[in-house]
């Protein structure tokens, strides 16, 4: 079992050194795909040996399955990353031990995300763990065509990881609203074509993927501006987001509150202007947002 790492970059340098370090001793060859970096990402890049293609950025998923069709990768697995998420030790070597034994059966392997905030680890309010399909066999893993909320897929086998991956969220909190009333439009359009994905159905049966994508159905029925302050009550108080102190009461107003509240103020405006809940949403509100690496997304909109 040979493991090809692809990590996704632009103006990374803050948190890229500690990303290469954490998949270094589990991968056979590293990957940056980098969205024209201006500042020292690709020299701190180069001397941990990792090779680099440039490649212009219009959304995840497309990035992503750029990455999967054109990267001459030599490895039979792959790894996908952020440029913000590390490995702990103990999944670097939950990975290691699987290279050793082979992964048998199984086609994709699903890990568990903790998100730190402001320097915090956010554990409480269904924030931990949520599952992010990231390694998988070649042949076998796409990401869904979507502008927002997009994940991993496999035919075949997943299995869970124990230990989780790190999302390291370091942008300050003007630059986190500025870009999440960004990341709204790309919502807005994915709740406006109904989020058609041919590729992970909702089952509340399914993978934790699936599951979550069916209860964010029940979410997507509920009644319009009354859903934030449902969804903020449910992740504050009843999943306990309190216990993780300040960051946790900043992270879950401004994450399961603002951003969601903003997404329907937008919808709301949208259909007022058109007089009806079939209007498109203008050509002037499509947005081509560059990455950054610095903030990660489902649940915590990936920030680029």
């Amino acid at each position: 079992m040979r493991i090809s790492t692809v990590i996704l970059t632009f103006n990374s340098e803050a948190v890229i050194a500690k990303t290469l370090a954490s998949v270094r001793e589990i991968s056979d060859e590293i990957y940056i795909v980098d969205s024209f970096s201006e500042d020292g990402t690709l020299a701190i890049a180069t001397r941990y040996g990792a090779q680099i293609v440039a490649h212009p950025f219009e959304n995840y998923a497309a990035q992503r399955n750029w990455a999967i069709d054109n990267l001459p990768l030599s490895g039979d697995w792959q790894l996908h990353l952020d440029a913000d998420e590390h490995l702990t030790p103990a999944l670097a070597q939950e990975i290691k031990e699987i290279k050793e034994r082979g992964p048998g059966s199984v086609k994709g392997f699903l890990l568990a995300r903790l998100v730190y905030f402001l320097g915090h680890p956010i554990r409480h309010g269904g924030m931990y763990p949520t599952w992010h399909l990231r390694l998988f066999e070649n042949g076998s893993g796409r990401c869904e065509d979507r502008r927002y909320d997009q994940h991993f897929f496999v035919t075949g086998e997943v299995a869970r990881l124990r230990h989780p991956m790190i999302d390291d969220q370091r942008n300050s909190i003007a630059e986190w609203t500025r870009r999440h009333m960004r990341w709204a439009e790309a919502e807005v359009h994915e709740l406006r074509r109904g989020r058609a994905s041919s590729e992970i159905v909702p089952r509340l049966t399914g993978t934790p993927i699936e599951r979550k994508r069916a209860l964010r159905g029940f979410y997507d029925r509920m009644p319009l501006l009354l859903r934030p302050f449902l969804l903020f009550a449910y992740r504050y108080f009843l999943r306990s987001g309190f216990l993780d102190g300040k960051p946790g009461l900043i992270f879950f107003a401004l994450q399961t509150f603002w951003f969601r509240f903003f997404v329907d103020a937008r919808l709301f405006e949208l259909r007022n202007a058109a007089g009806s809940s079939e209007a498109s949403v203008p050509a002037g509100d499509e947005l081509h947002v560059q990455p950054t690496s610095l903030l990660g997304g489902d649940d915590a909109p990936r920030q680029r």
